[in-house]
């Protein structure tokens, strides 16, 4: 499967005043007598915050007989198998037997210059590897214009056959240990505003609303996630063709309405669990469209302080929309 691109940049919604950084998810597959076994949170439970990915050697026996260019890491001694070709991933990328994201991170920036050196753009683009510890950060610089382009490689494993991965990015919590690989659901949202572009039609608003709000909820209390996850719902909730550039402040009002009926009830649902409105080219773990709907403003029923603040930020948040509207 090859690279993805994800994020704003690629999804039409990137704020005009922010850099444009193109994010890629690069799909890792296990190499030759290795495989990934993914160890996707706690069994029973589709959103996992603490996977990791194991990894175990393989028998390679058979496949030299037809091949002849690789030693087992089975069944030859370490010493013959650092003679004659390279370690495994035990050895090199991984801690305690389980992918490691900083190793994997730091061997990709040794060979991404040595790999950019012998392809046709490098003549055309300075290479330079930006300091990162979970994605591949690369700044390109046009060697004629002077024009900086800004790229980020994170890594992922494909969850099943689906449009999850196990993926190098940070999770929510802030620090994340090296072996641990959240859940991403970079794809399938992709994937999912893929759909909502076929069906609404090239007039449809839907990006300039998203990419509005996205401009305006910073500092608000509002995260752009969670303005996604009441957007999305919207759009499978509703008639696509009401989309229409000409409905864009009413679709605004929109958005705002059914954000503003969730705090109120205090209840905002996971966009991709137990969501039965999805459409079926979204390909999605069996245990996800299976599981219970997630609350995820479930921690304004237990906090009355945050409630009152977030009903507060909301005020904030449309104030600053119909500001912008008569900008």
């Amino acid at each position: 499967m090859p690279a993805v691109g994800v994020g704003s940049a690629f999804e039409g919604w990137t704020p005009p005043e922010e850099d444009t950084v193109y994010r890629l998810l690069v799909p890792m597959q296990a190499p030759r007598g290795h495989i990934f076994l993914p160890e996707v949170g706690t069994k029973g439970k589709a959103l996992a915050r603490n996977s990791r990915i194991r990894v175990e050697l393989l028998c390679t026996c058979k496949v030299r007989k037809l091949v002849g260019d690789m030693l087992c890491f089975q069944h030859n001694p370490e010493d013959k198998l650092h003679k004659n070709q390279q370690p495994s991933l035990l050895h090199t990328l991984c801690t305690d037997s389980y992918l490691d994201v900083q190793k994997t991170v730091t061997w990709f920036n040794v060979e991404v210059p040595t790999v950019w050196t012998v392809t046709r753009h490098a003549h055309v683009y300075d290479l330079k590897v930006l300091p990162s510890s979970r994605s591949c950060k690369l700044q390109l610089k046009n060697t004629s214009s002077g024009e900086k382009l800004l790229a980020e490689l994170l890594f992922g494993v494909q969850q099943g056959h689906s449009d999850i991965f196990l993926s190098s990015q940070n999770s929510e919590a802030g620090f994340t240990p090296s072996t641990v690989w959240p859940q991403s659901f970079a794809v399938a949202e992709k994937r999912f505003l893929q759909y909502v572009a076929r069906n609404a039609g090239r007039k449809s608003c839907h990006l300039s609303c998203l990419r509005l709000f996205a401009h305006i909820q910073v500092g608000t209390g509002f995260s752009i996630d969670t303005i996604r996850t009441v957007f999305f719902h919207l759009l499978t909730t509703t008639d696509l063709e009401n989309w229409h550039r000409r409905n864009f402040i009413n679709q605004l009002e929109n958005i705002l309405q059914h954000l503003q009926c969730c705090l109120k009830e205090k209840r905002l649902h996971h966009f991709f669990l137990g969501n039965q409105k999805l459409p079926k080219e979204i390909v999605l773990p069996h245990t996800f469209r299976a599981a219970r709907p997630l609350n995820l403003f479930q921690h304004l029923e237990q906090d009355t302080d945050a409630y009152c603040q977030a009903l507060s930020d909301f005020e904030v948040l449309r104030d600053l929309v119909w500001l912008q509207l008569k900008c």
